[in-house]
């Protein structure tokens, strides 16, 4: 079996559709055919059920394609082992990445890691938490940055990077935004149900981070008045400033923040920012060089006002 082989038909299941797969391959559909058709013969089985819109692999396909990617993840295994060995400086890490914090970590850290490894071809994925560890358990991805709490953890390995809580925000026009501390100062403790009567903004119930939320309202006995729901803690933040709602956000994205005021909720809820990895799989020398200039960079925006 040929790598390219193998990558081939992985890309052809990925896509569900062999025009897709030659597109994202960078080849013509009727070569992406051919190597498939010549696989085929050789198996003397089809690995595919055709259609024009969507190809599902038989069961002979399915046999294949697990097996093509355990080959490929046992060759970029031996390949990071040898490349630490032989310190070579060379090679490839493909980097997991969460909207928002994650690819401002990017930016902050690559100029630094680049010039570490000049020689190291970085590739940032950005997706969310759940793709990220279906990458981690095929072995498709090196490592994961990802904030999640212990009930979203899988049988893959985890580093915790910071332990981080979650802040209720008010718009500072709020009239209980005279009780929260002065700039500089422990924040105050606010009981949300005091805020019944508020609309509140979410993020989308996909998200990791609204298993928190939902069990902090759960734990108050309150219901919330949801106005709407999101992808981006970034519009929640806006709506708050724009006194149109009251959110509950990790305390990343609340630092420097002059037009919302924050608090502490009486019973502390947390989660973890983490870099995750394979179970028992071979964390290279240059992956963890990495994890320890991310750590570094979110201890110092903790530190530091954003």
């Amino acid at each position: 079996m040929e790598s390219k082989q193998l990558e081939y038909i992985i890309k052809i299941a990925e896509e569900c559709n062999i025009t897709h797969a030659a597109e994202k391959l960078f080849l013509t559909q009727s070569a992406l055919n051919q190597q498939l058709l010549k696989l085929e013969k050789d198996l003397g089985t089809p690995l595919f059920h055709r259609s024009r819109t969507n190809w599902r692999p038989t069961k002979a396909g399915e046999v294949y394609i697990k097996n093509a990617r355990e080959i490929l993840r046992i060759k970029r295994e031996a390949y990071r082992i040898i490349n630490d060995i032989a310190d070579t400086k060379k090679g490839h890490l493909s980097v997991g990445l969460t909207p928002g914090r994650g690819i401002i970590m990017f930016t902050s850290v690559y100029p630094t890691f680049h010039r570490l490894y000049p020689h190291i071809v970085v590739e940032p994925i950005e997706m969310s938490v759940k793709k990220q560890q279906q990458l981690v358990a095929q072995g498709d991805l090196d490592i994961a940055f990802m904030t999640l709490c212990d009930c979203h953890k899988t049988n893959d390995a985890y580093i915790t990077i910071l332990t981080e809580e979650f802040l209720l925000a008010l718009p500072k026009q709020h009239p209980l935004s005279h009780l929260a501390s002065p700039p500089g100062e422990p924040l105050a403790t606010l009981d949300i149900s005091k805020l019944k009567d508020d609309p509140f903004v979410l993020m989308y119930k996909e998200s990791t981070s609204r298993d928190v939320v939902d069990s902090i309202f759960e734990k108050s006995n309150f219901t919330p008045k949801v106005l709407f729901e999101t992808s981006s803690t970034s519009t929640i933040i806006t709506m708050v400033e724009s006194n149109l709602c009251c959110g509950l956000i990790p305390r990343y994205y609340t630092l420097g923040r002059d037009d919302m005021v924050c608090f502490s909720l009486p019973q502390k809820t947390t989660w973890d920012v983490v870099a995750s990895y394979k179970k028992d799989s071979y964390l290279s020398c240059i992956a963890r060089d990495f994890i320890d200039l991310a750590k570094n960079h979110w201890a110092e925006q903790v530190r530091t006002p954003l």
